[in-house]
């Protein structure tokens, strides 16, 4: 019990201090910042399809595997359409 409330005490302050980190970003690093997050989601969805399809894994694990899996895809698909919008912004119109 104890180390799941060490746990829980460090998830809860990941989240803080990544919510106070992204907002101090100037608008000016996004798209660079964007696509180095890209990368490390890539990474997290690599970790989670190998922790859910690890044999003896308990069930919620691999709950949590899937989950991992669907938000950090959608963190990927939504870097890349944020960066693309941003580049199509600097093309030339015809």
């Amino acid at each position: 019990m104890d180390s799941l409330v060490m746990l829980l005490t460090v998830f809860v302050l990941a989240i803080f201090v990544g919510f106070e980190v992204i907002t101090k970003v100037p608008p000016t690093l996004h798209t660079p910042l964007m696509s180095g997050s890209n990368a490390i989601s890539g990474i997290t969805i690599i970790g989670a399809l190998v922790l859910a399809g690890a044999i003896g894994n308990s069930h919620l694990t691999q709950i949590m595997a899937c989950v991992a899996v669907v938000f950090a895809t959608i963190n990927v698909v939504g870097g890349f359409l944020v960066t693309d919008r941003m580049l199509k912004m600097f093309k030339k119109k015809d």
